[in-house]
């Protein structure tokens, strides 16, 4: 079972930046997609940010394209989330997430079975 510890957020003006970063406790890291979700009050969870288990690929939310980018060191065992120009829409509560990718077609996952603990991110204006 994977255990998701993220790092990172906190309270930053609008159009700055902040770095997530989610530290994966499974030795075969490979096997899994990760992705970032995102969850506002009042707002449904959505899928932010999602990467392939070779890294190879990524995909993102309409609303982060261009100032979002997630990507993965395997000598670590983390997945990052680069935010840039942050916006006050972005403030949320982000969950690092992780499941079994089967194939390396099955990309990207819209569900995963394994979440960290969420790390309050907030833009002010």
């Amino acid at each position: 079972q994977v255990q998701l510890v993220e790092s990172g957020g906190g309270l930053v003006q609008a159009g700055g930046s902040l770095r997530l970063s989610c530290a994966a406790s499974e030795r075969t890291f490979s096997r899994y997609a990760m992705g970032w979700f995102r969850q506002a009050p009042g707002k449904a969870r959505e899928l932010v940010a999602a990467i392939h288990r070779n890294g190879g690929s990524t995909y993102y939310g309409d609303s982060v394209k261009g100032r979002f980018t997630i990507s993965r060191d395997f000598a670590k065992n983390t997945v990052y989330l680069q935010m840039n120009s942050l916006k006050p829409e972005d403030t949320a509560v982000y969950y690092c997430v992780a499941d079994v990718q089967l194939s390396d077609y099955d990309f990207p996952l819209y569900e995963y079975d394994y979440w960290g603990q969420g790390t309050q991110v907030t833009v002010s204006s």
